[in-house]
């Protein structure tokens, strides 16, 4: 049984679709990555499944039970991580933990020692005393998830918990979101940071305009993504020259000239061509170079262009929001 499901999620403002016919899949254990553009329709989708928000039309589950109808019983199974926490004025780090785990029914030498365990796993313990608003933006990222692992759920929902934080916070979020992982947590998490969702998720989601794009592995939509291979070809001068004879091969499908990074980087101006094939065979790749050096060119670049978790998003969406 899938541990989060949508079928036909819809959720309209007035006229705007904000999610339209959404259907996702996530089972237990998976980490999905929730990718698309602001305004695209990720947070309406979170809220909707941390029974904050109601759908217009279609259904939303967790483990079995229906959003908007059985909600009692979905809340303690999951934790809802927003993208900014609301701050208590004067509080410090544990009386803001008690707070909640009080609101979570856990009491007592419970609550105590509940509390001493989610500090330690989010490495908060040695601000157990501070003020809760003198914390780091980072700081608060991990408090806000030590405040949702109080009650040890099972689904874990994250709206950009790395959003706006330094390189060093987001390697410690990224670790700490492994740990869950690997506690057994069904996580989703909605982020911008593409390489970490790569690095992260097993499963991944492109929505654009209210519309799901896109649902299976890192592996799949890389391969969905890669349109042909890109190879990048470096030359020492005659450049447009050995474009044209390029063009000719069997299977190119187009020929560009482009900035060379290493010129570039150097203070020079090279170019490098950019050779699109729609199903190129491996006999034209290897010929390249040496159709190159028989015509009198020197070879200083022959590579493929990587195809990674943020060229597979700019090719598969067009830039919309609502």
């Amino acid at each position: 049984m899938p541990m989060i499901e949508t079928i036909n999620l819809t959720k309209r403002y007035g006229e705007l679709v904000a999610l339209n016919n959404l259907n996702l899949t996530i089972n237990d254990g998976d980490c999905f990555g929730f990718i698309g553009p602001n305004g695209a329709g990720k947070t309406t989708t979170i809220k909707i499944l941390a029974t904050l928000l109601k759908p217009s039309s279609g259904q939303a589950n967790i483990a079995g039970l229906t959003v908007g109808y059985q909600n009692r019983q979905i809340r303690p199974l999951i934790g809802y991580v927003p993208d900014f926490m609301g701050a208590y004025e004067d509080m410090v780090v544990t009386e803001y933990l008690e707070f909640f785990a009080a609101a979570y029914g856990i009491h007592g030498s419970q609550r105590r020692k509940v509390v001493t365990d989610v500090l330690e796993l989010t490495d908060l313990t040695y601000k157990a005393t501070a003020e809760v608003n003198s914390l780091s933006r980072g700081m608060q990222q991990r408090l806000s998830v030590a405040r949702v692992l109080l009650h040890d759920p099972k689904v874990l929902l994250m709206d950009e918990p790395a959003s706006g934080l330094d390189p060093r916070a987001r390697i410690e979020m990224r670790e700490l979101l492994k740990e869950l992982r690997r506690m057994g947590k069904t996580i989703l998490i909605s982020s911008h940071i593409l390489p970490e969702l790569a690095e992260l998720c097993n499963v991944v989601g492109i929505i654009e305009r209210g519309q799901l794009l896109f649902n299976g592995s890192v592996d799949e939509i890389l391969k969905r993504a890669k349109m042909g291979h890109v190879l990048h070809v470096g030359v020492t001068d005659r450049v447009e020259e050995a474009g044209k004879l390029l063009a000719k091969l069997p299977g190119v499908k187009k020929v560009s000239l482009a900035p060379d990074d290493a010129t570039v980087a150097n203070g020079r101006h090279g170019k490098v061509l950019h050779l699109q094939f729609d199903d190129a065979s491996g006999q034209v790749f290897t010929d390249i170079p040496n159709v190159l050096v028989n015509n009198g060119f020197r070879v200083t670049k022959f590579t493929e262009e990587p195809v990674n978790l943020e060229t597979a998003f700019m090719r598969l969406t067009k830039g919309l929001v609502q």
